[in-house]
């Protein structure tokens, strides 16, 4: 068996009955069933961010919040991350912009992928945060996951379950196929980096 890699699913929404839940475990059982990723959910319920107000960047330095540093810490640890997104207002909840915009080097050269929920399965979201972790030098794969609305409220309202849409497993397994590539092939390259460093 390969070194298994671990990434992380985020659960990008903090509010009361939020649906964000269900497919965040929906794939954590798809992706457990594999021997090459270990996942584990990660809920920003569980890290109470304030609104970013440091006085620097991240890039910079490490901030002064001890939630914040808390949270960076964690995701240092980590090979990769999928995204849970909702979709409010033609782009991704304030709380998960918050949650990226609150660490730098943790996400760097780490790969991530997206499971979007809503309106056009997410999709506008989707699109910002590629752009948000292209600038957080992470590496957005091409493969997502889009839970449309048809779906949504299948779920939600019509007592439907994931099994009834096929196509979404289908998408699913494609994603973790780039999640496992790209993990594979980061991390050596991140520890060489750093290895580099220490030599000089």
């Amino acid at each position: 068996m390969t070194e298994q890699q671990q990434p992380r699913i985020v659960i990008g929404s903090t509010r009361e009955g939020r649906f964000g839940e269900k497919p965040a475990h929906w794939i954590h059982e798809i992706a457990r069933q594999r021997t090459d990723l270990v996942f584990e959910l990660i809920d920003l319920r569980d890290h109470p961010l304030p609104f970013f107000n440091e006085p620097r960047s991240p890039a910079y330095g490490p901030v002064n919040n001890e939630a914040a540093r808390l949270w960076a810490g964690k995701l240092a640890r980590l090979d990769g991350f999928i995204v849970v997104t909702p979709e409010y207002n033609h782009g991704p909840s304030a709380v998960l912009k918050n949650a990226l915009d609150y660490a730098y080097t943790e996400f760097a050269r780490k790969p991530i992928g997206f499971v979007g929920y809503g309106g056009v399965g997410a999709a506008r979201a989707v699109e910002q945060l590629r752009l948000v972790a292209v600038e957080l030098q992470m590496a957005p794969v091409s493969h997502a996951v889009h839970i449309g609305m048809v779906e949504s409220l299948g779920i939600m309202q019509q007592g439907k379950t994931f099994e009834d849409f096929p196509h979404l497993a289908q998408a699913a397994n494609k994603l973790l196929d780039d999640m496992s590539w790209w993990a594979r092939t980061l991390k050596p390259a991140r520890e060489g980096m750093r290895t580099g460093a220490a030599d000089r």
